[in-house]
């Protein structure tokens, strides 16, 4: 287990564990997360190209609300895209999964129903959501915990419906090319008709192929905002029109300007927690 600490490290409440050693499966990242003090922890969640399983181990209950007003407390999935998804609580310990859709498909059984949504994991593991989090509190280390989830997972995946093919080569394609692609070409270089392609990458990624391509971009797009490129540099080189054109990109998915987003706190770790973003990688 690496243990690191952002800087500065006032930018983020946390801190943040990762694995010493990769996990089983590739498409899958995890990282341990606790609160500095008992300050309320407040935080924007921007959207990634992954779905996110958020798996309570602290004595601070951890709530994840959206737009809907619909709020979860406890392990939550976060699906791909979620619009104004906010996580909150006091004393809170956590240890996050970023999960491929590829392999959430598999790991999670559900893949259209989590598109956009924050669930419950108890709604989709059932008994197996609730004695994993007692293994995980009465684990004695991050490195422990990282052990149990990732045995957990490759047990879930090998069990889980797999995706088609032909839809994990179109989202590898989108995530090799950061959402700079033709649907219509992905499409015939995986031998399906345009309407099977959306169908079925729909049914089994959660998003339709142009949204998810979207994803992936904005992704690449905020990410290099938040390491301090200008706007005008980062819509040129991730394939925006214009500016104008990046704004209303980041504003719908974000649901903020391209300045907010660049100070976004929840940004902030993704360099010491995930700086190999293994989950974008195709299982």
């Amino acid at each position: 287990m690496r243990s690191a600490e952002p800087a500065p490290a006032a930018a983020t409440p946390w801190h943040i564990a990762t694995p010493s050693r990769p996990g089983r499966l590739r498409g899958v990242g995890m990282a341990g997360f606790r609160a500095r003090g008992t300050d309320l922890v407040d935080l924007g969640v921007v959207p990634y190209p992954a779905v996110t399983v958020a798996l309570d181990v602290g004595d601070g209950p951890l709530t994840v609300g959206d737009t809907t007003g619909r709020q979860q407390s406890g392990s939550v999935v976060v699906g791909l895209a979620p619009s104004g998804v906010r996580g909150h609580g006091r004393g809170i310990e956590c240890l996050q999964l970023r999960l491929s859709p590829v392999v959430a498909h598999a790991v999670l059984g559900a893949s259209a129903e989590l598109g956009g949504t924050v669930v419950s994991l108890g709604d989709l593991w059932g008994r197996d959501a609730a004695r994993i989090e007692e293994r995980l509190h009465a684990a004695r280390s991050w490195d422990d915990r990282f052990a149990i989830a990732d045995a957990a997972l490759a047990r879930r995946h090998q069990a889980g419906p797999a995706v088609d093919p032909e839809v994990a080569f179109v989202w590898e394609q989108m995530v090799r090319n950061r959402g700079g692609v033709r649907v219509d070409q992905l499409a015939a270089e995986a031998g399906w008709s345009r309407k099977r392609l959306w169908s079925r990458f729909r049914s089994q990624i959660g998003l339709t192929p142009k949204r998810a391509a979207r994803l992936v971009r904005f992704d690449h797009a905020a990410h290099r905002l938040a390491a301090g490129h200008t706007a005008a540099l980062v819509a040129a080189e991730a394939g925006y029109v214009d500016q104008s054109h990046l704004h209303r990109d980041i504003l719908a998915f974000a649901g903020v300007t391209p300045t907010a987003v660049a100070a976004a706190p929840w940004l902030t770790v993704d360099d010491v927690a995930w700086a190999a973003p293994a989950y974008l990688s195709p299982s």
